[in-house]
Parts: structure tokens; C-alpha cells; sequence
């Protein structure tokens, strides 16, 4: 059955976002060269036909031209690289990297702002070194995707940002819902409640759509994105295997995954393609917003502390 192989090579990085998941202890943790390919094998053995290499950030490896080779030689049909794009701003960086067999790229531009960036990812002079990269991605002419962060901090400028990738000749974006697991469980002010973060995603949505640009919505229920729900994204609907330093599981599993449905999703017209809802929204605000929406009371409410202002 076919499907794609998602391979997280390790966590190391050479950035350090305020809202990533990857906590220092993580940091060391990565597949071994052996290893990666072994599980390279495997995916195609089970009859996996697609790879998406991640991390951490997978162009800091020595190895990663290697890995992609191999794919290709064994036979995957599309290789996505996800990535946060500096090092394609450097040398022949990128040029090797499609040449080695990369057929897809994802950049993780985070904020479009320059006043921010710098202070989301933490490392100082980084932010002419990503839009370098995303424009030489762009130039590549390899399909691309960007992703932006869904956050306290970042909504407002969702749609601003939108504007500010359609003029770098960018088609597409996903927009990521951040999460409040691992490393970030505690960073409770980064997580809006949806119905605050929802005018700024559909005037993003809006923007796209007037752009012919793909915008994709990950881990927003479609029953709140109303109208905008066939934006809605859910990666774990398709057939994913997730391989990790540490274990190897199918992504609908995931922690970052919806995986609760509520008692208002009984009955629902997206039921049956809907995951649910993410157990860290869900301790944070409930499900209100949900049992609203289908003009039902409330079941359950917050299981955390307050979100401070």
C-alpha cells in the first residue's frame, strides 16, 4: 500500500524557536547513518513510495546527500526535504541537495517580519540568510511549501505575511496550530484560543485564495473554520509511518496529532473525517468553542492554569 515514510534524522538544529517542542535533552538524540537507511529499506519493503526528511533540521547532517541518494535508488518516487532554509542561502547548498534527488521542498519561515524573526528563533543575524534561502528555493523551481506558526505572537500577522510571500513568488503555505507539548508544555501564553486566532487565519485563507496560492490549515477543527474548511489539513489521514531516534509509529498517533473527539463532535457533518482535538488545547481552553459551534453546552473545561496575559 503506498504511502509516505517520515523520517525525523534528529533533533539538532541550528536555530532555537521560542515555541519548539525540542527541549536540550533532545538535542543529541539522532538516527544513525545505518541506521536511517535501514529504515529507508524497510519503508520500501512495506511499499512506501514517498519520504519526508525532517529534524531538528536535516541540512546540518554531513550525511543527508547520502540519504537522499539512497532513496532515490530505492525507488521513492517524491523526496520532500523540510528544512528552515539558511543553509540553502550558503554555496551550492540547495543545487546539490536536488541534484542528490530531493524533489520537494518545505521552508519554515516561522514570521515574515523582520523585527521578529530574529527574536522567535533566537540566533541573531539568521533573518537575510532565510529569505535568501527561500528565494534561491523559489528560483529552484522545485515545488515548494512554506510554513508559518499559528501563535499568540505571529496570528495577527498571518495575513500580512501571506501578502509578503506571494510577492517571493511562493504558492503555497501551511499554517501550523502551535502546540503546547514537550519542551513548549509550559509556554502557555504561546497558545491563542481558536475563535481569537480565526479572523486572522481566514483573511489569510481570503488573501490566498485572491492569489491563487494553496493555503492548507493544520490542527484547527473544520467545524470552526466554517466556509474556509476545505482548507482544513489532517497529514495522519493518509498512510504515514513516522520513524525516530527513538520509536517508529503510524503520524495519526502522534501527540501532535488530534486525537480527542468531544461530545459535540457526535453527529457532526466532518465526523467522519475530522480527528478531533489536541489533548494540550483541549487541557488549555476546553471545549467550548467546539460545543458552540454545534449550539450545544460545554462538557468539559480547562485542566490547566490560566493562560497568562
Amino acid at each position: 500500500m503506498p504511502g509516505l515514510l517520515d523520517m525525523i534524522l534528529g533533533y539538532d538544529c541550528n536555530l532555537w524557536c521560542d515555541y519548539c517542542t525540542i527541549g536540550p535533552a533532545l538535542r543529541g538524540r539522532a538516527l544513525s547513518t545505518a541506521h536511517a537507511l535501514a529504515s529507508l529499506r524497510e519503508g520500501r519493503a512495506q511499499g512506501l513510495d514517498a519520504l519526508s526528511i525532517t529534524g531538528g533540521e536535516p541540512t546540518i547532517r554531513p550525511d543527508l546527500l547520502a540519504i537522499v541518494r539512497a532513496g532515490r535508488a530505492l525507488g521513492f518516487a517524491d523526496i520532500k526535504v523540510q528544512s528552515n532554509g539558511l543553509m540553502y542561502a550558503h554555496g551550492d547548498n540547495l543545487a546539490r541537495l536536488l541534484a542528490a534527488g530531493a524533489t520537494r521542498l518545505h521552508v519554515s519561515v516561522h514570521t515574515h517580519r523582520a523585527d521578529r524573526y530574529e527574536e522567535l528563533v533566537r540566533r541573531t543575524g539568521t533573518y537575510a540568510a532565510m529569505v535568501g534561502g527561500l528565494e534561491r528555493a523559489v528560483a529552484s523551481g522545485a515545488p515548494l511549501v512554506v510554513d508559518l506558526i499559528v501563535k499568540r505572537d505571529t496570528m495577527a500577522d498571518l495575513p500580512a505575511a501571506i501578502e509578503w510571500l506571494a510577492g517571493h513568488g511562493v504558492r503555497a503555505v501551511d499554517l501550523w496550530y502551535v502546540s503546547l507539548t514537550d519542551a513548549n508544555a509550559d509556554n502557555v501564553a504561546s497558545l491563542p484560543r481558536m475563535t481569537e486566532a480565526l479572523p486572522f487565519i481566514a483573511e489569510a485563507l481570503a488573501r490566498g485564495r485572491a492569489r491563487a496560492m494553496t493555503l492548507r490549515s493544520l490542527h484547527v477543527p473544520r467545524c470552526l473554520l466554517g466556509q474556509d474548511h476545505p482548507h482544513a489539513w489532517d497529514p495522519g489521514a493518509d498512510r504515514v509511518v513516522v520513524v525516530t531516534p527513538e520509536a517508529t509509529f503510524a503520524l495519526k498517533d502522534s501527540r501532535l496529532a488530534g486525537r480527542v473527539k468531544v461530545p459535540a463532535c457526535t453527529g457532526c457533518p466532518f465526523e467522519q473525517v475530522c480527528p478531533g482535538v489536541r489533548p494540550d488545547y483541549l487541557a488549555a481552553f476546553g471545549d467550548g468553542e467546539i460545543a458552540a459551534t454545534r449550539g450545544r453546552p460545554p462538557s468539559r473545561g480547562p485542566t490547566r492554569l490560566p493562560i497568562a496575559r
